[in-house]
């Protein structure tokens, strides 16, 4: 089979370039070809198409095979370029061979011209392939694989070049942090490949609305940011309005169902106060939470003197500071024993265990990092390791295998929905070989019923394993008496805020009642919180309460 060939001739004899088509020719080539024989002509071809393979003579009137060469070289071309000469020194072909010559032949040996082509022509396809390569794995090293998008470490990158351009020029810039609303939504209703294709369509649709010189970029899951450099605030805030309605006008169908999307927008300037670009991308994260705590489709500038800002900052450092504590085992357990002051003062330990996190010589404790734990989704993590850890001591203690008593771990309202939470019960349960029936996981009752079904479904089976389970902060709603008849608990933990008072609140001592008769009427056992003095404990006693728990008891302790 012939192969094309195309094929730059430099020579000043149509003759010997006729001579050379013949000898390609009788080895099965086809050759298109141009023959040149001046620099200026030469320049010009090379810019008018592209060359397979140029073939020059050594000696021509005014235009030498090195200035050829030079030619090649200064227009940056990869091209093969072999010099076929009547006569060339061997001291002017090594010259020849450093310009970047790739072979020299002689005209009265052509016989080695062919495999000299079929030669450069294979080691130019391997050069191409590699080089193809190597600009595909550059691009995949600074673009997102799924939107082909600028991905998140090129727009570091680029957002820490803008953060010195505004402490060296003075320039602002201004970046946009965009999460997807319920995103989440569509992933779990429809799959993974379907929130893929979202988030490609979305690329496509907010590509449309930023200049040449911004950089949009994909950050991670559903998270986008744009980087519009030398811009003011006012178009910024402008932008992501265009974009909120954009986004809110598209329809999203996957296997004909539509979904409405909708964007949180946080903006944050980018000017010399700051001093690092990770800094601005978290006050852009935090302005973007701002938004979605607004309503969701909103847009919050960063301002750094907002109370609202500053809180979402403080949370924001505590993500890094639980992540590490996790990684490095920095969490530990103390407990606040419960005293039986009803009938049956034979029932076992009953104990309440609490976490704690050590930092140093300090330990902190839980009220500092869980608001934040909760807010971004961390607490599933933290309940595991709290479990592991009660297992642990309970069957190091050998207390997990007694025939009484009760051991209570708080879990936390999103543990209920994460299947690996009763994974990690179930496979530590299999690891220390305790009772179960001496653990009660324990729940606040708000969190019971903001995840009602979840709830109900989590102790179903959690009591189906042998474990119990108690509602805790029980009366702080008064309308979720009705809740006893549908979540089967074992333990009732009436809220501390009234126990605290009853002695002087009349109306307190009057819930503190009605908890307890409501929950000995559904066969519950009930205990009180925050008893702090005897004469509250007296008082519960009167009321016929089960347990006390609290400081007249016992101060939380260390395990």
């Amino acid at each position: 089979m012939r192969q094309g060939l195309r094929l730059l001739v430099v020579d000043d004899s149509e003759d010997d370039a006729i001579l050379l088509i013949r000898e390609l020719r009788k080895g099965g080539m086809l050759p298109n070809y141009t023959r040149v024989d001046n620099e200026h002509d030469m320049r010009k071809m090379l810019s008018a198409q592209q060359w397979d393979i140029i073939i020059t003579d050594h000696n021509m009137p005014g235009f030498s095979s090195e200035e050829a060469l030079a030619v090649v070289r200064e227009a940056e071309l990869d091209v093969p370029v072999i010099i076929v000469s009547g006569t060339i020194g061997e001291d002017v072909a090594v010259r020849a061979m450093k310009a970047g010559a790739h072979d020299y032949i002689m005209k009265d040996n052509l016989a080695r011209l062919l495999p000299a082509i079929q030669r450069e022509l294979k080691e130019a396809t391997v050069r191409d392939a590699r080089k193809r390569a190597e600009r595909t794995l550059h691009h995949m090293a600074y673009h997102d694989s799924l939107t082909d998008l600028v991905n998140r470490r090129e727009f570091e990158r680029r957002l820490k070049s803008a953060l010195n351009s505004s402490k060296e020029r003075g320039l602002t810039h201004m970046l946009l942090y965009l999460d997807l609303d319920q995103f989440k939504i569509i992933n779990d209703t429809c799959g993974h490949v379907a929130g893929d294709e979202l988030l490609k369509q979305l690329a496509i649709l907010l590509s449309k609305h930023i200049r040449e010189s911004d950089t949009l970029a994909r950050l991670g899951g559903d998270e986008f940011g744009i980087l519009l450099e030398s811009c003011a605030e006012r178009r910024a805030i402008q932008l992501a309005q265009e974009l909120n309605s954009e986004v809110r006008n598209f329809r999203f169908v996957w296997q004909q169902k539509p979904f409405t999307i909708s964007l949180s927008i946080g903006i944050v300037a980018v000017t010399s106060e700051y001093g690092s670009g990770a800094e601005i991308l978290s006050h852009a994260d935090i302005a973007c939470y701002a938004a979605k705590d607004k309503g969701r489709n909103t847009i919050q500038v960063y301002q750094s003197d907002d109370v609202e800002m500053m809180r979402r900052r403080t949370e924001m450092q505590w993500i890094s500071r639980i992540r590490i504590a996790l990684e490095e085992n920095r969490f530990f357990l103390y407990q606040q024993p419960m005293e039986r002051i009803g009938p049956d003062r034979g029932a076992g330990l009953h104990t309440e265990f609490l976490l704690r996190l050590r930092e140093g010589d300090e330990v902190i404790p839980p009220g500092a990092f869980i608001p934040a734990a909760e807010r971004y989704s961390l607490m599933p993590l933290i309940d595991r390791r709290v479990i592991e850890l009660v297992f642990q001591y309970l069957a190091e203690s050998g207390k997990g295998m007694a025939d009484k008593g009760a051991y209570f771990i708080n879990l936390s309202g999103a543990s209920l929905s994460d299947d690996k939470v009763f994974e990690d019960i179930r496979k530590n349960l299999r690891k220390y070989k305790i009772r179960p029936e001496r653990i009660c996981f324990e729940i606040t009752e708000t969190a019971a019923i903001a995840h009602l079904a979840e709830t109900v479904e989590f102790i179903r089976e959690i009591r189906e394993e042998g474990f119990k389970f108690a509602l805790d902060d029980f009366g702080c709603g008064m309308s979720s008496f009705s809740y006893l008849k549908t979540i089967p608990v074992d333990y009732l933990k009436i809220d501390g805020s009234f126990v605290r008072n009853m002695l002087s609140d009349p109306i307190d001592v009057g819930i503190v009642e009605a908890c307890n008769r409501i929950g000995h009427a559904a066969g519950l056992t009930t205990i009180a919180e925050f008893v702090e003095n005897e004469q509250i404990k007296e008082k519960l006693i009167e009321i016929g309460v089960d347990y006390a728990q609290g400081f007249a008891v016992s101060k939380p302790k260390p395990l």
